[in-house]
């Protein structure tokens, strides 16, 4: 069926899922262990455009669903990469489509939707690219005269309403998110576009991340970045569980606090934060932003994403806020140069805070992603895989309750049960090297990211288990689950079969597998 190319729903997976007193702490070289790889399959499919399916179509599912699997699985990515002659250049950049599964009595229905985004809809009128995205920039309009489409260069560019990146939901509703001021409230049955909600008219923030974190009552809190005459601030969010009247969006938001970036002009890049009971984790890593060239690059006819870029000279700094009284904490604890997009969880425990995230020692795999070279074949496409610097799982321990009697130059860590280690070094500063969360298995399933746990039981808290995709390809290619208790890896891997993608033609049942290859549960999936 056209509309619908062998859409594949993993349903385990989507349910469930320096200073000398430092040398003996510090690494002696750059962690970067990469798994050199030939004849990878194409993934040109990954980034076509294909049609949306707007009503429920049923699926045939290969295997048994379990009885008590019943629910509705909702997706979100890009669906459309070009209009007419225009196309874009980066994955990211994409029109928004969005997915529903839903899951009942045994048996799966597809449908799906393009957010109907002021971005997806202009384009669509002019049937060319006419709103910049992450990595393409619109050209002027060809009818202007060539004085008008010179004066056009000098404009700021429009924020994107492309909502791409998720689904999350504030005060009981389905939003789809990216990480400018806009996103879209959606309706989950139908996937309708309801309404378009901007950040900037209730707080004084300019975007915020598509992954927000919830305490149990459903306060939400999330992060986003506010710039003014004097340079850029990090803005901790907080928005109430409830409405106080049907209409409420996002009234009743407030900025908890105000993080000062170590360089105003060239603030740090994330893409989220971590959480834990009692404290709100913002990592500022040396991925950067060059606020002069975002602010110009339409002058100079380049990208957003031109003003990126990686600094392996800077130090990762943890930033520890508290989610009752606002106040940031004086300590900064630091690591060595890491870039983090997802962290798997953050919990307190006698006096620390373990600080659980999938992290890479390189932070340029955002400048992989460009759309040519996810459609080439070949040498080629191993020749990009075989650049990246791969993600790992890793533990930091933050300990609390630091003051001006906690001994300087050794481990604060002392308790048996994580590796990782902190050395106060100042007064205000906290040296931190981290724990590996897995063993040397883990290697051969090109790391780990897009790390996902039972977040309504083990969000904030101690717990055993978490998921994953391996990445021996340049996009998740395996399940992995992790087993904290011993770092023991299964596995589900079928060649030719891409966990969460929706539009490959793939077929074969995926199994989870020990890692020594002894078959362990068989799953099932559903094709349309």
């Amino acid at each position: 069926m056209k509309n619908c190319s062998d859409c594949i729903i993993y349903l385990f997976f989507s349910l469930f899922a320096g200073h000398k007193c430092l040398e003996n702490f510090l690494p002696s070289a750059k962690e970067c262990i990469t798994t050199v790889l030939k004849g990878l399959e194409t993934i040109a499919p990954l980034v076509r455009s294909v049609e949306e399916t707007p009503e429920p179509i049923s699926t045939e599912v290969k295997g048994t669903i379990p009885s008590w699997i019943n629910g509705k699985f909702l997706r979100n990515g890009p669906g459309k990469f070009e209009f007419g002659n225009t196309h874009y250049n980066h994955w990211f950049d994409g029109m928004a489509m969005l997915h529903h599964f839903k899951i009942e009595n045994g048996q799966v229905t597809y449908m799906s939707r393009f957010l109907q985004s002021d971005a997806y809809k202009k384009n669509s009128e002019k049937d060319r690219i006419v709103m910049s995205e992450f990595g393409t920039v619109a050209m002027p309009d060809p009818c202007k005269n060539f004085f008008q489409r010179f004066l056009s260069r000098f404009e700021m560019i429009e924020p994107t309403d492309n909502a791409s990146v998720s689904f999350v939901k504030y005060k009981g509703d389905y939003y789809v998110s990216t990480e400018t001021n806009f996103m879209h409230r959606v309706n989950p049955e139908t996937l309708q576009t309801v309404e378009k909600v901007d950040w900037s008219k209730f707080i004084a923030v300019n975007g915020a991340t598509a992954h927000p974190h919830y305490d149990p009552d459903g306060t939400t809190y999330n992060m986003g970045n506010s710039y003014g005459s004097k340079g850029a601030l990090y803005n901790i969010i907080r928005v109430p569980p409830e409405k106080k009247d049907e209409k409420d969006t996002l009234q009743g938001a407030k900025v908890l606090c105000s993080i000062v970036p170590a360089d105003k002009s060239h603030p740090s890049y994330y893409h989220s934060f971590a959480m834990s009971e009692n404290y709100v984790v913002f990592i500022e890593q040396p991925i950067k932003m060059d606020l002069l060239k975002i602010v110009t690059c339409k002058l100079r006819g380049k990208a957003l994403s031109d003003g990126i870029y990686w600094d392996p000279k800077q130090e990762t700094v943890f930033h520890l806020v508290d989610k009752n009284t606002g106040e940031v904490s004086s300590v900064k604890y630091h690591t060595k140069a890491i870039s983090t997009f997802h962290q798997i969880n953050a919990f307190e425990e006698d006096g620390f805070l373990m600080l659980d995230l999938c992290c890479s020692d390189d932070g340029q795999a955002i400048n992989n992603y460009l759309i040519q070279n996810l459609r080439k074949s070949g040498d080629a496409l191993d020749e990009v895989y075989n650049t990246l610097c791969r993600a790992y799982p890793r533990r930091f321990v933050l300990p609390l309750n630091v003051t001006s009697e906690t001994p300087t130059g050794q481990n604060l860590n002392t308790r048996p049960s994580s590796g990782a280690s902190c050395v106060k070094v100042s007064k205000d500063k906290v040296f931190c090297q981290h724990e590996d969360l897995h063993g040397d298995d883990l290697h051969e399933y090109g790391g780990l990211e897009f790390p996902q746990i039972n977040y309504n039981k083990c969000n904030t808290r101690p717990y055993r288990y978490f998921y994953g995709c391996g990445f021996r390809h340049l996009v998740g290619d395996s399940l992995l689950k992790m087993d904290l208790k011993d770092k023991m890896l299964k596995v589900s891997l079928w060649w030719g079969l891409l966990p969460g993608t929706t539009n490959l033609p793939l077929s074969e049942v995926p199994f989870f597998r020990e890692h020594s290859r002894q078959m362990m549960y068989r799953h099932c999936y559903a094709k349309c």
